[in-house]
């Protein structure tokens, strides 16, 4: 049993951090590759290619996570639960970017501040598993850990864990961020088009009306800053967004991990945004141990069973320095315990004197399984979740920064309910999650409205 509390620790020299000293710490949720020198050759291989993003951009996240902190901005995290080498497809990649983009204008309009955006993408390929592993008929195999580690058919060979994935996964990676930074920067991100504002789906529903209003006050205001100001190209068509997913898969995140000319520390460039689950974030592990010596800003999932001394260790551990923009505590804790596990939390960091960003993800901690054994969630618990969150920190005195959302810009039935009012009986129509269920196009840009709708009528 590894310890989630600060007492049990003691911490090395920082000096003495390095991005392999992890493996002296134990690690969760890590795999036995059957040729250990195969495995050492790939992360050698992955460490002299290019970095997937840079020091630079790394460094302009955290200060605008931190005006986050501060309530001068707020972020929008949102994409697939686990990224498939299969969807490195245009199509697909275009309509993830497509609908992080509608939601952030959604969320400007609510805010009236600026919306960071950050796309669980490039990089999401290791999931984290209760069981090491699965049985079908009789058979036990390893479980399926992700494209970045085995493979999803349920056989031996595709569930042994291959080193050359993580090439793949790199590959994949790059691939991806290509493409999304060529539409960032060009015409794809001009969205005051009425096609791409299509809300037939709230049609008959009690809040279609205010939907379609949002809609139109911010087509109307584009057109306007467009009319006057004559920089539509400039200020309309160019986004940034940044990238995440979990640091799971510690040899792979080693191997993108370096010192970068003029600058100070370690960068971890595969991804801006890496973040901690609850299952290795215990205080003397190795993921704590890996994330305590990079640059990078870092996420925390603090789901129902985080205490606060745990909370208050994890931020001593990995931000000793209290650096602005720094620490991210994603919050999952399920609309049934949020009343009686989040101001715990918000208290704890404020007597630690401690300013970081809070960002509610719905998702999780709200995932349940049907009478037929399809996992689900609900979408009134999401947005349950969402707006108590908002209340807790209103009035405790602090602020969520954010939203963290599993979403696809496809049509899928995965996630229950909203405005189409879909049931139990639609998840078999097209369900194509390998692991957990995501809100499809029409429910994440619905998320949006309600999340804005709140935030005008608190203003």
């Amino acid at each position: 049993m590894t310890a989630t509390t600060s007492e049990a620790i003691t911490w090395s020299d920082p000096q003495a951090w390095s991005p392999t000293s992890w493996t002296t710490r134990p690690a969760q949720q890590q795999v036995t590759y059957a040729d250990p020198s195969a495995l050492a050759r790939v992360v050698a291989e992955i460490g002299a290619l290019p970095p997937l993003v840079t020091s630079w951009e790394i460094e302009q996240l955290r200060g605008n996570l931190a005006k986050a902190a501060r309530g001068e901005a707020f972020v929008l995290q949102g994409g697939d639960c686990a990224e498939s080498f299969d969807d490195c497809r245009s199509e697909f990649i275009a309509a993830k970017l497509k609908i992080l983009l509608q939601m952030s204008l959604v969320l400007v309009h609510g805010t009236r501040m600026p919306v960071i955006r950050i796309g669980r993408i490039a990089g999401q390929y290791a999931k984290p598993r209760s069981a090491d592993t699965e049985t079908r008929n009789g058979v036990t195999l390893p479980a399926y850990r992700g494209d970045l580690v085995n493979r999803d058919a349920f056989t031996a060979a595709d569930r042994e864990p291959d080193p050359q994935l993580m090439l793949r996964a790199y590959e994949r990676a790059g691939l991806t961020l290509n493409f999304i930074r060529a539409l960032a920067e060009g015409g794809f991100a001009d969205l005051h088009h009425p096609e791409y504002w299509d809300v037939s789906f709230a049609t008959g529903s009690p809040h279609a009306a205010q939907y379609q209003r949002i809609v139109d006050s911010i087509r109307e205001s584009i057109n306007f800053v467009s009319a006057i100001t004559g920089v539509e190209s400039e200020v309309l068509r160019r986004v940034d967004l940044y990238t995440s997913h979990e640091a799971l898969a510690l040899p792979y995140e080693q191997a993108q991990t370096r010192q970068v000319p003029r600058r100070p520390g370690w960068y971890n460039l595969s991804t801006h945004f890496p973040w901690i689950g609850m299952r290795t974030a215990q205080l003397d592990g190795a993921h704590v141990e890996f994330h305590r010596g990079i640059r990078n800003p870092l996420g925390i999932k603090l789901g129902p069973a985080m205490s606060t001394d745990w909370l208050v260790g994890l931020l001593d551990a990995l931000d000793p320095e209290r650096e602005p923009g720094r620490i991210t505590l994603i919050v999952r804790i399920g609309a049934g315990q949020v009343a009686a596990k989040l101001p715990p939390l918000v208290e704890a960091v404020r007597r630690a004197k401690r300013e970081v960003l809070w960002v509610c993800d719905p998702m999780h901690g709200n995932t349940e399984t049907t009478v037929g054994g399809v996992k689900t969630r609900r979408f009134d618990k999401i947005i349950d979740e969402l707006e108590q969150s908002f209340v807790v920190h209103h009035e405790l005195g602090s602020r969520l920064g954010g939203v963290h959302i599993e979403l696809t810009g496809e049509n899928v039935t995965e996630c229950t309910g909203g405005a189409r009012g879909l049931s139990d009986t639609d998840l078999e129509r097209a369900y194509k999650s390998r692991v957990d269920p995501r809100l499809n196009y029409e429910q994440a840009l619905e998320c949006a409205m309600r999340i804005a709708r709140h935030l005008r009528g608190s203003k």
